[in-house]
């Protein structure tokens, strides 16, 4: 065996390009994590806002802040993504746009949808 075969290869993921259908799958996949890890913080939160007045105005408090609103936003892309993304994996699954070019045109319809959709709850939240 040649001795340039042996050696280990180490792969950059970094300066891999990847397909736009990819980048659709993995960010499907961590905005489904951020959402699943946003949900017990959202619960509590949602368990003081139904305690009384003073909860109430306690969540708002804190929904108000800056970095609550910019975590928000976050969520809210998660979710626009997350959900527009599923819809593109459900029709996948249901053999519609498997041709490459269809497939690709609806990856990057996902991400300018959740993209655009995120800059109009920009406008309402912030």
């Amino acid at each position: 065996m040649h001795p340039s075969l042996q050696r280990p290869v180490f792969l950059d993921l970094r300066r891999i390009r990847q397909p736009v259908t990819a980048v659709v799958s993995i960010l499907h996949r961590l905005s489904g994590l951020l959402l699943v890890l946003a949900a017990p913080f959202a619960v509590a939160l949602f368990a003081l806002s139904l305690r009384d007045a003073a909860g109430f105005q306690q969540a708002v408090e804190i929904l108000a802040s800056p970095p609550l609103r910019l975590l928000g936003l976050l969520l809210g892309w998660g979710l626009l993504h997350h959900l527009l993304a599923g819809l593109r994996f459900l029709c996948l699954d249901l053999d519609l746009g498997v041709s490459r070019t269809v497939a690709r045109r609806s990856a990057l319809g996902v991400l300018l949808g959740a993209l655009i959709l995120s800059i109009g709850l920009a406008g309402v939240w912030l």
